[in-house]
């Protein structure tokens, strides 16, 4: 490929992000450091839209990488969030401070690799709202326990170490909007969507949780699945309302009003 980028074209095959932890975080990544990338959403379940065979085998989201002369697919959201900030380290994707970096990738990798009861449980959907007796297990409530203390830590360690450095702190996970609060993005919507408990959240975790639902980027990436879920082919049927039967909880969807207010949490 060389280094000349001004060739180098992205393109993002993802499924229809109101639904895609994997995509909505690598999507969120793309439009918040402006790095110019085609979309192209496809259907989970449904014939029509399905997506290219080229991506028959594979796990969306695949980051389609073309040059005048060549393209290659990188797969998975965190090889495809490492490869943006090779590409284009100006930016810093990842914190400038090497030891804020390693704990954002740390961070990162927790998310990407853990936390399975707390996901299988509770199925992403941004625009599901569950309120009622919310099913829960002891081992959910052990992995929410231990999301909430990996919040609490992230911002503790960040405001030390930038004011042992003299520099500013934006109020997110490490500092400045990096990989790392994306990977936790899609998390947010099941603290939302399912109603889990912040027993335990510090006052700068609340804060982080507010700036990230009151980013501009954030606000227009949930107009972005507002705007999805007006096409009939962006519909999971097996994540939507997952708790179907059970008396005690009721399924209806958020408003695009709905804003987060962290001192009433």
């Amino acid at each position: 490929m060389g280094d000349n980028k001004a060739n180098i074209n992205y393109t993002l095959h993802v499924y229809f992000t109101r639904y895609s932890s994997w995509g909505s975080r690598v999507q969120l990544i793309l439009s918040y450091f402006n790095i110019p990338c085609d979309v192209k959403f496809y259907s989970m379940g449904h014939p029509t839209g399905a997506p290219p065979s080229r991506f028959a085998k594979g796990l969306l989201p695949a980051l389609q990488v073309g040059t005048e002369d060549d393209d290659f697919v990188v797969e998975d959201s965190l090889a495809i969030s490492e490869f943006l900030a090779e590409q284009h380290p100006e930016l810093h994707l990842w914190p400038k401070d090497r030891k804020l970096r390693a704990l954002a990738r740390t961070a990162a990798a927790q998310m990407h690799s853990g936390f399975g009861e707390l996901r299988n449980t509770y199925g992403a959907n941004f625009l599901g709202k569950y309120t009622g007796n919310i099913p829960s297990t002891e081992s959910v409530a052990k992995e929410i326990r231990e999301m909430l203390e990996l919040w609490n830590k992230a911002r503790a360690d960040t405001k030390k170490r930038l004011h042992e450095l003299g520099e500013e702190d934006e109020g997110f996970l490490f500092g400045g909007f990096s990989i790392a609060d994306a990977f936790f993005w899609p998390v947010l919507w099941r603290f939302r969507s399912y109603q889990l408990p912040l027993t335990g959240i510090s006052e700068d975790g609340l804060k982080w949780m507010a700036k990230m639902w009151n980013d501009p980027v954030m606000k227009s990436q949930a107009r972005e699945y507002f705007r999805q879920a007006e096409n009939p082919l962006s519909r999971i049927e097996k994540y939507e309302d997952i708790f179907k039967g059970n008396s005690g909880v009721e399924y209806s969807q958020f408003t695009k009003d709905w804003e987060f207010d962290w001192q009433k949490s």
